[in-house]
């Protein structure tokens, strides 16, 4: 017996119809994104194109966006929220370098229990840079069945499989943010991190602990509070931590937004910054050169990330199916930038 050519070993769509129990016709029309099918239907298919690991036939996407005649005129740029400066920043980088390329950029807002990728799907575009929302394996896989390559940054739980991700380095801002406090002579300090949930926010963490850790000989005393960022609930969590422990001397916020509720919650305690209590963030966004005083932070070049995921994106579009690919995680640097608000630790 001889094996059959590579075209012949390929998932079908007729495969993917018999594991999902529909028609070929019904599969199709998931695929372009068709809102006629029903969301069990839906996700049926999606869960059976990720079994038999069906991508679609016929020319590579690279063949298509050289093809003048068929080339993709926008990409998708998926956000969870629109609202804050740090998305406005991704949004300006994912702009400058798509238009760079001569191409739109079409906003997807991803709402909850609304089938994003569907959207998606039902558009010709050149991909999807997909911002702070993770994809389920089944939308990822569908997405890339109907040829339409995807670059996250910062997915908040991780990345599916073969995914593309673009992020800053996370664990070293919180590494850079912990040595300035340390060197300022604070060994109790409190954290206000973003969640559990979110990678991003416990490399953050992680980095400031282990720097605390190694730096302190073991002297430092570390509390986190949750304030999922936001600086009503930041501005709680900065009460909480010093319910606890009246006796710290700096707070480290993992977004700037965090670290104006910490602004609030030390104001309303009687507490003066940096005299009393130091405070660092984490972005570098307008708001911390406008906060008084000014914030101390770890920046994070964000539009530059939204930049590099277009590059990515479009890498991946123009190759050909056997070329190599990006690399799946690509990190850029953080920096540290020192501004009024920490200060020598009280004696």
């Amino acid at each position: 017996m001889t094996n059959g050519s590579p075209d012949q070993r390929r998932p079908t769509l007729s495969a993917v119809a018999a594991v999902a129990g529909t028609s070929v016709p019904t599969v199709s029309k998931v695929l372009r994104g068709g809102t006629d099918v029903s969301p069990e239907m839906r996700l049926k298919v999606m869960d059976a194109v990720r079994t038999v690991g069906y991508t679609r036939r016929g020319r590579s996407v690279g063949e298509r966006f050289r093809d003048e005649a068929d080339a993709p005129t926008t990409i998708e740029l998926v956000v969870h929220h629109a609202e804050s400066t740090w998305m406005n920043r991704v949004v300006a980088g994912v702009e400058y370098e798509a238009a760079a390329a001569g191409l739109d950029v079409v906003v997807t807002l991803a709402r909850e229990n609304h089938d994003w990728a569907s959207r998606v799907l039902r558009r010709r575009s050149a991909g999807a840079v997909v911002v702070l929302v993770d994809p389920s394996s089944s939308q990822f896989k569908a997405l890339s069945a109907a040829g339409i390559p995807v670059v996250l940054i910062d997915p908040m739980s991780g990345s599916p499989d073969g995914a593309v991700s673009v992020g800053a380095a996370n664990w070293d801002g919180g590494r850079l943010a912990a040595e300035h406090l340390l060197s300022l002579g604070h060994t109790r300090m409190g954290v206000v991190d973003g969640g559990r949930g979110y990678l991003y926010s416990t490399a953050r963490v992680d980095g400031f602990r282990a720097a605390a850790q190694a730096a302190a000989s073991g002297e430092a005393v570390i509390s986190v509070e949750h304030g999922n960022w936001d600086p009503g609930q930041a501005e709680a969590a900065t009460h909480s931590l010093f319910d606890r422990d009246p006796a710290i001397t700096a707070v480290f916020a993992c977004s700037d937004a965090m670290a104006l509720g910490v602004y609030d919650a030390l104001t309303a305690r009687g507490l003066r910054i940096p005299a009393d209590v130091s405070v660092a963030g984490f972005d570098d966004m307008p708001e911390a050169q406008w906060a008084r005083p000014s914030l101390t932070t770890v920046r994070q070049p964000t539009a530059e990330m939204g930049a590099l995921a277009v590059r990515q994106l479009l890498e991946i579009a123009r190759a050909d199916a056997n070329e190599r690919r990006p690399r799946s995680h690509l990190e850029l640097s953080t920096s540290l930038v020192i501004r009024a608000s920490t200060s020598q630790a009280a004696k």
